[in-house]
């Protein structure tokens, strides 16, 4: 089964999100906004139990923590898709290197940017178009984060979360 970690932001910004999202996204139905802690990859039950134990671990580990989302950028020319930055917290860098190591499959397809998707799989000319226009919004959103989600993708495609952990809590 396919498994993924993210950070899911405040109702609030995910309503801002999913309004250029419902437009821009392809991947709108499949999952709400989020911060990826740990792209997709693959796990067996027992895999997962352990899995499961060390997110526990790092949850406890790591205090909730400010995060602030302040931008509109793009991925291009790597990929046509447009994001809101998410401010590189230390937090964050943790949780997403402790994803990386031990129990955990350990690649990483690219360099770890946080961010929340808005548009993805556009033209060139429809990715350039609505990226300058998106550029001129003024983002300003600041979220306590104190959580974070390990999901599991559906056949359908869709993802939906098999358990929450909440940070600096014991298991």
């Amino acid at each position: 089964m396919k498994y993924g970690i993210a950070v899911f932001p405040s109702k609030k910004l995910q309503d801002y999100a999913n309004s250029y999202r419902k437009r821009y996204d392809t991947n709108y139905a499949l999952i709400p906004p989020h911060i990826t802690l740990k792209s997709g990859f693959e796990g067996t039950e027992n895999q997962i139990t352990t899995i499961v134990e060390e997110l526990h671990k790092i949850a406890a580990d790591i205090k909730a923590f400010k995060l602030n989302v302040y931008k509109v950028s793009s991925f291009h020319p790597v990929n046509n898709v447009i994001y809101f930055g998410v401010e590189a917290k230390p937090e964050l860098e943790e949780l997403h290197n402790r994803m990386h190591t031990g129990v955990f499959p350990t690649e990483r397809e690219y360099a770890y940017v946080p961010h929340i998707t808005i548009a993805q799989n556009l033209s060139d000319d429809e990715h350039s178009d609505v990226l300058s226009s998106l550029k001129m919004l003024n983002i300003n959103f600041e979220e306590t984060i104190d959580r974070f989600q390990l999901l599991y993708q559906l056949e359908n495609g869709s993802w939906t979360v098999h358990e929450t952990f909440h940070l600096g809590k014991d298991c």
